[in-house]
């Protein structure tokens, strides 16, 4: 037996009798705390894991010449009892060792109580403001952190979802972001980790959907001087974050949690904090931040000037068209109310797609680029816009020649391309209602439901016609959606991916009350399966959530299929595969360019999430499609579609 510590202890069972060759260490863990088991000289000794100089891990060394040598630098250390060879005083602490019977045994004082830190306030102040998903990865200058969110998701405060890469942790929260208008975190390492969120980080800046990003970073002492993963994350992040702070020793840990919280939520955008590696487990007793009296409601009113003269004009137009983008995501009752107080045909942004139904008697489907020819047609027939909470974008298809009305919280997005005729600075939902009660009573309801219904007959007419084109090659865009339109709850959530699919998915599919998810201004294209992670989070499995997307698309974060698996999500991938970046070769064939390096090498992607542990189905016949997309979705757990595919008939 080798005697150290021996005051306060209790006896631990930390090795079978043949578990460790003479000559050899290794770690062993006992509770949160890990050590380093030695067998030499035909003794055991216990030692702590940490080598004093830089915490190298003592239990991964190896015993040279009678020595325990640190795998990180070197260091020497009696093996049994920890001490260093003459002339030196470091040393590692020693625990009591006993070989009984039944195997080596090592006495221990209790466990310390874990210490309240500044991450504890930090994660606290979050869960304060309505945080309640964190989307991330583990790793070496985060953990502190980590720690603090385990101590709250223990607490049932807080979910974490650890993901494979870091990008589909940022695009999991920009989409929680934009199905709920709530705030989402994300979270990474120091260097890699953290460069790695910026994509989507973008993709939750640009769509105006709140996001909290936070980094690890390395200890304040080594920032700057070239150390392992020592990036100026500051730098890296300047353009994407409208809030972006180095929380220090010294700082008001709260405070600065709670203007990152305050920034993305009010302004619709990225926050993002560094948090040095030694920072995180400082002791702390400060109070965490509250949301309570740190904003105002945000819905204010229009001038009534402005509100009389846009109502002058809404009341003296004979086709008025209105169109709504994702800025109206949260407040379309009272827009549809007033749309049919007036009669108005109602047309949305592709991003918008959704936000009214296609069965609804004024609905008109998607304008713009992948859009409806109905919507395209009342486009050209309309005498004015009402236009709410959308961008004007040149994706949209907003005539801007038409004389214009244009609704919008934001001073900047008034009139951001060109002139419009009357704009209404507020609140989009807010204005609408006061829109709808100025209309004066004499004002007599345009009656256009006749001519949608015809323009819709006309149209599904035409999508039917070409569900039944057959090449010989794959199942064609308009049959595909066709069918995904029959067969899915009314009320899922799709997260759209980019790429024909995306282009086919606006014009094809018929919505009835889903949420669709897309990577709207950036355009990124991997955005579909993360972006369904960040909306299962959201609905859980109160909603259907399927992602539509393409075989470029799905293999930029495939394995996320795995997180899937690991947490029990019920998602449904409908992959749409043609062994080609359909959407380029279409744009170099436009652009008079032979098409080249387009192609794609793919594995069989049903078979994939079968070995992921999920369920897969591949279809190759239109007559099997809505059988596959039912198995699919009845599946309890992440499922997947495979369709091949006409790379043509889109």
């Amino acid at each position: 037996m080798t005697e150290c510590l021996n005051e306060n202890v209790t006896w631990h069972k930390v090795a079978d009798l043949d578990d460790l060759p003479e000559g050899r260490v290794k770690t062993i863990t006992v509770g949160r705390r890990s050590f380093a088991l030695v067998h030499h000289d035909g003794a055991y000794g216990t030692l702590d894991n940490k080598c004093p100089h830089q915490g190298g891990p003592l239990g991964e060394g190896s015993i040279e010449k009678g020595w325990l040598r640190c795998p990180w630098h070197g260091y020497d250390y009696n093996p049994l009892t920890g001490l260093p060879p003459e002339g030196f005083s470091d040393r590692p602490s020693c625990f009591t060792t006993e070989v009984r019977d039944d195997g080596v045994y090592v006495a221990l004082p209790p466990e310390t109580e874990r210490a309240r830190t500044v991450s504890d306030v930090l994660v606290e102040t979050m869960v304060n403001w309505g945080v309640t998903h964190v989307f991330g990865m583990v790793g070496h200058s985060n953990l502190g952190f980590a720690d603090a969110m385990r101590e709250a998701e223990e607490r049932g405060e807080l979910t974490y979802i650890g993901i494979r890469h870091e990008g589909a942790a940022s695009f999991a929260a920009s989409a929680y972001g934009k199905l709920t208008g709530k705030l989402a975190a994300c979270f990474g390492i120091a260097g890699p980790g953290s460069t790695n969120l910026l994509t989507g980080l973008y993709d939750a800046k640009v769509d105006r959907a709140p996001v909290l990003a936070i980094s690890g970073q390395v200890s304040s002492k080594t920032k700057g001087r070239g150390a392992f993963q020592d990036l100026d994350l500051q730098a890296a992040f300047a353009d994407v974050a409208r809030y972006s702070e180095t929380v220090q020793a010294e700082s008001d840990h709260a405070e600065l949690m709670t203007i990152a919280c305050k920034t993305a939520l009010v302004e619709s955008d990225v926050s993002h904090l560094m948090l040095p590696d030694e920072v995180q487990v400082l002791e702390s007793d400060s109070e965490p931040g509250s949301s309570r009296g740190r904003t105002g409601d945000r819905r204010a009113s229009p001038s009534p000037v402005v509100l009389e003269e846009a109502v002058s004009r809404l009341a003296s137009s004979e086709h008025p068209l209105f169109i709504v983008g994702a800025g109206a995501r949260f407040d379309m009752d009272p827009i549809i109310e007033l749309a049919e107080r007036v009669g108005a045909p109602v047309v949305t942004t592709f991003k918008a797609k959704g936000q009214i139904s296609d069965t609804h008697p004024l609905g008109c489907g998607v304008l713009g680029r992948s859009g409806t020819p109905i919507a395209s047609w009342f486009m050209n027939e309309s005498d004015l816009l009402v236009v709410f909470g959308a961008s004007f974008s040149n994706h949209t298809g907003i005539a801007e020649y038409k004389p214009i009305i244009q609704i919008d919280y934001d001073p900047m997005s008034l009139g951001r391309f060109h002139a419009v005729d009357i704009p209404v600075l507020g609140h989009v939902g807010v204005t609408a209602t006061l829109m709808k009660e100025a209309l004066p009573k004499s004002f007599q309801t345009i009656d256009c439901i006749g001519e949608v219904a015809e323009r819709w007959k006309i149209w599904r007419e035409e999508k039917h016609s070409r569900a039944m084109d057959d090449s010989g090659t794959g199942i064609n865009s308009a049959a595909i959606f066709e069918g995904l339109s029959r067969e899915v709850d009314p009320d899922a959530v799709i997260a759209v991916d980019v790429g024909n699919n995306t282009y086919s998915f606006g014009r094809y599919f018929e919505v009835a009350n889903q949420s669709v998810l897309m990577s709207g201004y950036l355009g990124s294209i991997g955005f579909g399966l993360p972006a369904a992670i960040g909306a299962w989070a959201a609905v859980g499995s109160r909603r259907q959530v399927v992602v539509v997307a393409g075989d470029g698309g799905f293999g930029q974060y495939a394995m996320e299929f795995t997180t899937a698996v690991k947490y029990g999500m019920n998602i449904t991938a409908v992959v749409l595969v043609n062994s080609e970046l359909g959407k380029i070769s279409k744009e170099q064939r436009a652009a008079e360019y032979d098409v080249w390096q387009t192609t794609l090498s793919n594995p069989n992607f049903a078979v994939f999430a079968e070995s992921c542990g999920g369920f897969g189905v591949r279809v190759e016949r239109v007559e099997d499609l809505s059988t596959a997309i039912r198995s699919g979705l009845d599946h309890q757990g992440p499922s997947l579609v495979e369709v091949i595919t006409d790379p043509l008939l889109v």
